[in-house]
């Protein structure tokens, strides 16, 4: 008997003459005597004998009734905003990053205001939370992250209709690479030694500033400080890397307790904005080219790689790209010139 199924009760009786109903749901037998499981009054067998049968065979409709009304189960029904707020629970306990599970968090909110509010949530409502943007990255993003939510409650059960809106084409904007960089480091340095120390590892190890670096550890470091080790699970390509750590980085490194943050200098590391707001102030403290950020200082590093030693597989290693498809895309914003004069036509 497949799940999810239910035989009719069949009406018995036992030995010592008292009346049941006998039936399978979901592949498990039951033997009920009263309608006390379904909140029902009805109790066959306190009737006179002549009148037991036919009340059984009323708590046998009672109980099959009630069990198709209620998806096969004799639990209490959800409520549609007890069901959301359920699927919606199990889908954030997921394994998510900080910062996606709080973007769903928020448009979960306003799914769920939606449903107290109006007791359903309509396609036209949940286009409008993308339409409102007018940027295409806000729009395709929010489109993304709604797309989880309601294909998670569509897939378990939870009636909902889907968005037939498609994402729209990005205009893709790439990292300038920094002219003077010695200059911009110095400025830096002065300005605060956090920062500079960020800034070298962005450039001298390529490694992401806002989460790889903001988060090391002195445990990370080789007892020498020529090495950062860093598991999978720290990672965007969820690969180990051993990174080599320069001589003028090591040379701003003063080794501290294991356990603390390079940073803080505590177990706890500061927060996620820490390096966004430093270079933030920074900017506008010094004078420095529009559209350089953080990112600039790894892909400035990725330049002197690839000038240096034109592999493709060396600038995925040290990049940390999953695959070499991930570096030749990424080469598109490095500004290296692949013409040469002497290449050019010539009179």
């Amino acid at each position: 008997m497949p799940n999810s199924s239910l035989s009719y009760p069949k009406v018995c009786r036992r030995y010592d003459g008292l009346y049941y109903i006998d039936f399978k749901l979901n592949t498990k037998r039951y033997r009920i005597f009263s309608g006390s499981k379904i909140g029902s009054s009805l109790s066959p067998n306190t009737y006179p004998l002549k009148l037991r049968k036919p009340k059984t065979e009323l708590l046998a409709k009672e109980v099959y009734d009630f069990l198709v009304r209620n998806e096969y189960s004799f639990d209490k029904p959800m409520s549609r905003l007890e069901r959301f707020d359920k699927l919606m629970s199990a889908k954030l306990s997921e394994p998510l990053s900080s910062s996606y599970r709080k973007a769903l968090y928020d448009l979960s909110n306003k799914l769920r205001q939606r449903l107290v509010k109006s007791g359903d949530i309509n396609v036209e409502y949940i286009d409008s939370l993308v339409l409102k943007y007018s940027n295409n990255t806000s729009y395709n993003t929010t489109r993304r992250h709604l797309n989880v939510l309601i294909n998670f409650l569509y897939d378990n059960g939870f009636k909902i209709q889907k968005s037939s809106l498609r994402s729209k084409r990005q205009v893709e904007t790439l990292h300038k690479p920094i002219k003077g960089l010695v200059s911009v480091l110095e400025s830096v340095k002065s300005y605060s030694p956090n920062l500079y120390v960020c800034c070298l590892l962005t450039y001298g190890c390529l490694l992401r500033p806002h989460k790889e670096i903001r988060l090391l550890k002195w445990s990370d470091f080789s007892d020498d400080l020529t090495y950062i080790n860093l598991s999978g699970n720290r990672v965007k390509s969820k690969r180990n890397r051993i990174v080599p750590v320069p001589l003028y980085v090591r040379r701003e490194l003063v080794l501290g307790l294991s356990s603390h943050n390079i940073f803080s200098g505590r177990d706890k590391p500061f927060n996620e904005s820490y390096f966004s707001n430093l270079w933030k102030r920074f900017k506008r403290h010094k004078s420095i080219e529009t559209g350089i950020t953080l990112y600039s200082l790894r892909h400035t590093g990725a330049i002197e790689i690839y000038k240096r030693t034109g592999s493709l597989h060396k600038l995925q290693k040290a990049m940390g790209h999953s695959t070499i498809n991930v570096s030749i895309t990424y080469l598109r914003g490095l500004e290296i010139p692949e013409l040469e004069d002497s290449d050019m036509p010539r009179i």
